[in-house]
Formats: C-alpha cells, sequence, structure tokens
C-alpha cells in the first residue's frame, strides 16, 4: 500500500531503562542504611523499565478481574479470576521481598531497601501493590496474637507467591487484606455494625457487611466487628483449618476510577469464623499499627507515581522536537520539568526517611517512634494530596499525546488520586497529625529536632520552621487551620531533608518557592536564578 506520509517526530517507546537509576532513590537508600541492597534494587530496576514488564501492566489493568460467585452448578465459590500478568507482577514483587520479607530479615535496612524497591516496581504498576502492602502491614498488627504470629509470619513473610483457595497451613506463601470500613461509617470505624460472637472454642462467629475489602482473594483477613467487650480486631481466614470455605461472600467488585487491575469488594459475613488479635475493645488500637505501615505506603505510591511521572515527561520532551527545538530545550519547558523534578525528588527524600524510621523502630528506637508518628501523617496528607497535580502536569508535558491511553499516562492520571484516599482522605490525615501533637507533645518535639538538623542554612527554611512552633503556641481553631499547619509541615520536613543531602541548586529551588513564596500557582513558575539544568540533570539519569 502506497504511503501518503512519512512519520518523524514521534517519541520512541520509554522501554529498555533502568527504573532504579535515580540519584536521589540511591543516595537515600545508601543514607539510610541500605546501600548493600543496591544490586538487587538495579536488577529490578532493569526488569521495571522493560518492555516485557510494560506489558504485563498494560494487560493487567485492560483485563480487569471478574468475581465469579457460583460455579456453574449453583455452588457458592466466590472466587476472582484475573488475568495471568497479575500473578506475574505479584510473583515478582513478593520474589524481591515488597510484601512482608523484611520481618524476617535481621540487616538493619531491611524496611529501607524494600521501601526503595517499592517505589521502583510501583512505577510498572502500581494496583497490585495493594495487597502486596497489606501484608507487609499485616505483621504488626498480628503480633498483638502471638500464637497467630508464629504460625503465620513465616508464611506472611515467604518469597514464594502461591495463589489459590487453600487451607493457610498447606501453602509456600500467604497474601494478607484488610477489611475495616462499612457503608454507615466510611473512616469512622467505631460506628461499625458487625458483630462478633464468641465460639465457644475460641474462635468467634462474625456476621455483618463490609463496604471495602482490600484484594478480596487474599487468603488471610484483618477485620474489625463489635465484640461483647467493644470493638475489637479479628483475623478471618479464607480456608479454615479443617478445609472448609469460611462464610464470607462477595457481593460485588468496585468499579473504579483507577487501581482497575485490582479487585476491591464488598462482601458479608454470615457467621464467619475468625480469631480474636490483640484484647476485646481495643481494636483500633491494635488495626492501626497496620493502618500507619499502610500509610507508608501511600506515600511510597505517591513518590513512586511522581517519579513515573517525571521520567516520562522527560523522555517525551527529550525526543519531540517544536519550533525548531527538542522540547526540553524550550525555555519554558525546561521551567515545568524542573518544577515537577523537585516535587519529585522531595517526595523521594521524605519517604525514604520516613522508611528509615520505620526499619529503626522495628528495631526499638523509640525516638524515631516518635518522629516516625507525626512525620507520617503530616508526609501522608501532603505528598499523597501532590499527587494527582504533579501527574496532571506531566501529563500535559505530553500535549495530545498524554491524554490517549496508549501513552500510559491516563492510567497514572486516574491512579494518582488513590494515595490520597486509602488509609484516611486529607482531612482525616490532617486531624491525625493533630491527634498525635495532641496525645504525645513530644512527638512535636521529635519533629522539630529533626527539621533543626539544617537549622541556619536556608532562611526560607528557617523563617518556616519559628513560623510554625508560633503557630502551635496558639491552638485556637487548630481543626480549621489543620490542613494549613500540616502542610506547612511537611514542606519543612521535606526542605530540612534537601537542604541536608540535595545539591544546593535542588534545595535552594525547593526552599524558595515551596517556602518562600517565589512560586506561582501552578508548576512551571520557578523564579529567574532556579539553575533547571542541575535540577533536571538527575532527572535524565533514568529518562531512558
Amino acid at each position: 500500500m502506497p504511503q501518503t506520509h512519512e512519520v518523524t517526530n514521534q517519541v520512541p517507546p520509554h522501554h529498555g531503562y533502568d527504573a532504579a537509576a535515580d540519584p536521589a532513590l540511591l543516595e537515600a537508600l545508601a543514607r539510610e542504611g541500605a546501600g548493600w541492597a543496591a544490586p538487587e534494587l538495579h536488577r529490578l530496576g532493569v526488569l521495571a523499565g522493560s518492555e516485557q514488564a510494560a506489558e504485563w501492566g498494560r494487560l493487567a489493568n485492560e483485563n480487569e478481574p471478574v468475581l465469579h460467585t457460583h460455579d456453574r452448578y449453583g455452588h457458592r465459590i466466590d472466587e476472582v479470576e484475573f488475568h495471568p500478568y497479575w500473578h506475574a507482577l505479584m510473583d515478582t514483587a513478593v520474589s524481591h521481598g515488597l510484601h512482608a520479607a523484611p520481618w524476617a530479615q535481621h540487616e538493619p535496612g531491611a524496611h529501607v531497601a524494600r521501601a526503595a524497591k517499592f517505589i521502583v516496581w510501583s512505577q510498572v504498576e502500581a494496583g497490585h501493590t495493594c495487597p502486596v502492602s497489606m501484608t507487609y502491614a499485616a505483621v504488626p498488627a498480628l503480633r498483638a496474637a502471638p500464637a497467630l504470629a508464629e504460625w503465620l509470619e513465616p508464611l506472611l513473610a515467604s518469597r514464594t507467591y502461591d495463589f489459590g483457595l487453600r487451607r493457610p497451613d498447606t501453602k509456600r506463601g500467604l497474601i494478607a487484606g484488610m477489611s475495616m470500613t462499612e457503608k454507615q461509617g466510611g473512616s469512622d470505624v467505631r460506628t461499625n455494625t458487625t458483630t462478633a460472637v464468641p465460639a465457644g472454642d475460641g474462635t468467634y462467629r462474625l456476621t455483618g457487611h463490609k463496604w471495602f475489602t482490600s484484594a478480596p482473594m487474599s487468603d488471610v483477613f484483618l477485620t474489625l466487628a463489635q465484640a461483647p467487650g467493644g470493638l475489637s480486631c479479628f483475623l478471618l481466614p479464607r480456608v479454615l483449618p479443617d478445609g472448609t470455605r469460611n462464610r464470607l461472600l462477595l457481593q460485588r467488585l468496585k468499579d473504579k476510577l483507577g487501581n482497575r487491575s485490582n479487585a476491591s469488594s464488598e462482601i458479608e459475613y454470615d457467621g464467619a469464623s475468625g480469631w480474636l488479635v490483640g484484647e476485646e475493645g481495643r481494636g483500633v488500637a491494635t488495626i492501626i499499627e497496620m493502618v500507619n505501615t499502610t500509610r507508608l505506603d501511600c506515600v511510597l505510591g505517591g513518590a513512586s507515581g511522581m517519579r513515573l511521572g517525571l521520567v516520562r515527561a522527560v523522555h517525551h520532551a527529550t525526543h519531540r522536537r517544536a519550533f525548531g527545538k527538542a522540547l526540553i530545550d524550550q525555555p519554558l519547558m525546561r521551567n515545568v520539568l524542573a518544577d515537577l523534578a523537585l516535587e519529585s525528588e522531595a517526595a523521594t527524600a521524605v519517604a525514604m526517611r520516613l522508611a528509615g524510621a520505620t526499619d529503626r523502630v522495628a528495631r526499638g528506637d523509640s525516638d524515631e517512634a516518635l518522629l516516625r508518628r507525626l512525620g507520617l501523617a503530616v508526609t501522608k496528607y501532603w505528598v499523597c494530596k501532590r499527587a494527582p497535580g504533579h501527574a496532571a502536569e506531566a501529563l500535559e508535558c505530553f500535549g495530545g499525546n498524554g491524554y490517549v491511553e496508549d501513552s500510559g499516562m491516563p492510567r497514572l492520571y486516574r491512579e494518582a488520586p488513590l494515595s490520597s484516599i486509602w488509609e484516611g482522605s486529607g482531612n482525616v490525615a490532617a486531624l491525625d497529625a493533630l491527634r498525635a501533637m495532641g496525645r504525645q507533645p513530644e512527638t512535636v518535639e521529635a519533629f522539630f529536632a529533626e527539621v533543626g538538623r539544617a537549622a541556619g542554612a536556608d532562611r526560607h527554611l528557617d523563617a518556616a520552621v519559628a513560623g510554625l512552633r508560633k503557630q502551635l503556641a496558639d491552638p485556637a481553631e487548630a481543626e480549621y487551620r489543620a490542613r494549613q499547619l500540616t502542610e506547612t509541615m511537611a514542606l519543612a520536613f521535606q526542605a530540612s531533608l534537601l537542604v541536608r543531602h540535595a545539591p544546593a541548586a535542588v534545595a535552594d529551588a525547593f526552599c524558595a518557592t515551596r517556602l518562600g513564596g517565589e512560586h506561582g500557582g501552578a508548576y512551571g513558575t520557578l523564579p529567574t536564578g532556579v539553575d533547571t539544568g542541575a535540577v533536571l540533570a538527575r532527572a535524565v539519569t533514568s529518562a531512558g
């Protein structure tokens, strides 16, 4: 067939690069005590940047999970069917220890290594990281029931992905889910109506509904229900020790904006059997260990999405020409890309700092526990809140090409709001920061001690910290101002890390624009004088 035109000025596929070749990530990996993990991180990064992995992610999202409630004979089966590439993604994540593996490792930095791998591998496909994250987070909550933890932890930490509906003790590895919210309450879990009645054999029978059950194909679930002693935490297996199916009935899968590869469901407990985790009436205190850990993964996911959007935008701008120049050489486009790079680097730095705190808390560091408590609350709010706008701007760098599904940018755009909603939306996260400060005032001093390590290095940061101290000294209308206060704390936390560890061009530009008021309301409004070349040099490294 004769050609009507020659195809020119089209950008090559974004394949064949190392997604771990991110200076900010690698520097943080070493800084937080996990430099030993760099070789494995790079191996995973090469896979993450491959055409094969891109196909796994694409097809897992285009072929969404399907719920089968009954078999052909009318028997209840409650199974979710996934595309084979979903299992390839899960197998890779589990074999590289992105799930609960760090809890079984003794090397300092194990949780940091896991966080870095999570940031890299999430760039391939974010949906499957939901069950991966919950399996990681289940362990600290499960330790409130030592006998259950002794039985299940080795299977949750196993690096073998063993999909299928079988008794937990017959499997080589387990995946954990979480089932908390109900129709009438959402985040207000104390309004839950699901009941748990002692069965007389050490188990409870749970009856009720759950509005969101994440990853319903998991092997075990942590859930909340009203026991005689109050709201309590329970562990429910899908298959009981005698081999029969537990009475967890899948009603439907949610039709979500994004996260399409992952199944989220509504379920009914019809006298489902479960074991108490912790004490009766202490359900929130028990499961909050899981929630706090998954909040870390919300931050990691936000940082991962920003990095992906940035490197894709840089790749496009490097290879696309307009008005006689490559887009990346156009001053205004460089301004936009450099601004996106600042946001991405700050998110990566703070995410990895919190991963380092998590690692040290796991080894008994009480000071780091205080920093993590408040630092995670403010960071979960801010990084996750910034992710959707970052994705939108990165998409716009492609022009109309970015609005087309083939570019991959619409999937990133749809995915971006999830981390801000999951484990407490913006208001919940901001109020949690206030709660931490009110109940544990020592967390405030831990926070100021952390940001104080950069004292005197940047006038904008010093002014922001002084302003925060003044605001916190006047608690009037604190709840009304919770978002503003949380935002400033998060920015000061990020800025302090960049001032201490990032190149001067990055730190100076971030402080001047995010804390010094030298910034407009949109990306790409960096003031004259910012060394956009130096800022972008770190992003170009892994743009492919």
